[in-house]
């Protein structure tokens, strides 16, 4: 018998979880695995195009090439073309000597467009990080840290238990002081519950998080805007009519009034329009999903931790509309569970609990190890029946 008490003793102490008291979850994820992916994508592919416009820029020097009459000599070439940059107005005849002009500065604007773009897309992840980011970590080490305690409880609380029946000379005394124990609800620690019921009074962390995932589809509609308005209308804008005749040189017979000019970058900006537009148009529906989650509670994560004394959300049905705070939480203990310890401990309880539930009353991670232990969960029967035959 003492052989065996030793074995439950050793397996006990085997399931309890490492005391963490050094660093305190360095790890946290802040941000969702998709909303990480979001931000990269949102903000480093305009950065990319930007190197990629600048880089041809560079590579290839002048942006355009303006054929200037055969009598201008090298200068005045290069004068034409820095002209004709500067301005960047195409000269469209209308009527007789009146020309229509049409500005096709989105050329020029953009590697800086798309600067900004950048930096317009990085707005909602600073809101989330300094709005939301800092009340989450707290939530996180909290919850996580009652998680994992709440789990040891339980196991010492079985130590315990097995202890007292060891050094308890009448076993009725035992069972009776342990039937009471359950009815008075002493082996239930309801401060995390309570907490966690709290938040789904609270809507702080999901209105910042639908704020800024709003947010990243109103920048994604402002580009579209963009795009369609200035660039459309200038995509296929190859070659342009550019007049050099201004201020001293507007009385000038000897030059031309306008001058053919060709936009030697025009495919980099058919490829940046194109990009943009294919990378934003499949990131909405991302974006999209991310708001959807906030639908559903994560009932999986939930119906694990049941096995745990007084977290019993699922059975009593607490849960409500799943727009709250608690939801956003749960989010984030699913993108933490490695920190979370007691999980795969809990997990291979659960599968070990659904296996063995037609034969013993186990409802929480206490009955489980009280059963692994060498206790029955309630009272035998033989002592039932004993104390029915002194009792008739």
């Amino acid at each position: 018998m003492s052989l065996a008490n030793t074995a439950a003793e050793y397996m006990l102490s085997d399931a309890l979880l490492p005391d963490r008291r050094g660093p305190r979850l360095k790890g946290l994820r802040l941000e969702l695995p998709l909303d990480r992916m979001v931000k990269f994508v949102a903000v480093g592919s305009p950065l990319l195009l930007m190197s990629l416009a600048f880089a041809q820029e560079f590579s290839s020097g002048s942006p355009i090439s303006c054929f200037s009459p055969s009598n201008f000599s090298v200068r005045q070439a290069a004068y034409v073309d820095s002209s004709c940059w500067d301005s960047l107005v195409h000269h469209e005849q209308d009527k007789p000597g009146q020309y229509k002009m049409k500005s096709l500065w989105p050329y020029k604007a953009l590697p800086y467009s798309l600067l900004a773009l950048a930096m317009v897309m990085y707005l909602p992840v600073l809101l989330w990080q300094y709005a939301a980011a800092p009340a989450l970590s707290s939530d996180l080490l909290f919850i996580i840290s009652e998680l994992d305690k709440s789990y040891n409880r339980s196991i010492r609380l079985v130590q315990h238990m097995l202890k007292i029946r060891q050094k308890s000379s009448d076993p009725h005394v035992f069972w009776d002081e342990l039937e009471k124990a359950r009815k008075e609800r002493y082996f239930e620690f309801p401060l995390l519950e309570r907490y966690l019921a709290c938040k789904q009074r609270s809507h702080s962390l999901v209105a910042t998080y639908l704020l800024r995932n709003a947010l990243l589809l109103l920048f994604t509609s402002a580009t579209y805007l963009y795009l369609g308005h200035f660039h459309l209308d200038v995509f296929f804008q190859e070659e342009f009519s550019c007049s050099i005749k201004t201020k001293l040189l507007s009385d000038e017979t000897h030059i031309p009034d306008l001058i053919t000019c060709r936009l030697t970058s025009l495919s980099v900006f058919q490829i940046v329009s194109l990009s943009s537009v294919a990378i934003y148009t499949l990131l909405v529906p991302v974006i999209v999903y991310n708001l959807t989650r906030l639908c559903r509670w994560d009932k999986r994560l939930l119906s694990i931790y049941e096995m745990l004394p007084a977290f019993d959300l699922l059975s009593r049905k607490m849960l409500g509309c799943p727009i709250n705070d608690l939801n956003v939480i749960l989010l984030f203990l699913r993108a933490n569970i490695s920190e979370l310890i007691s999980f795969s401990w809990l997990s291979v309880l659960c599968v070990l609990k659904d296996t063995t539930s037609q034969k013993h009353n186990i409802d929480t991670v206490v009955d489980f190890m009280t059963l692994l232990a060498g206790l029955e969960p309630t009272k035998p029967k033989h002592l039932t029946h004993q104390v029915c035959d002194e009792h008739p």
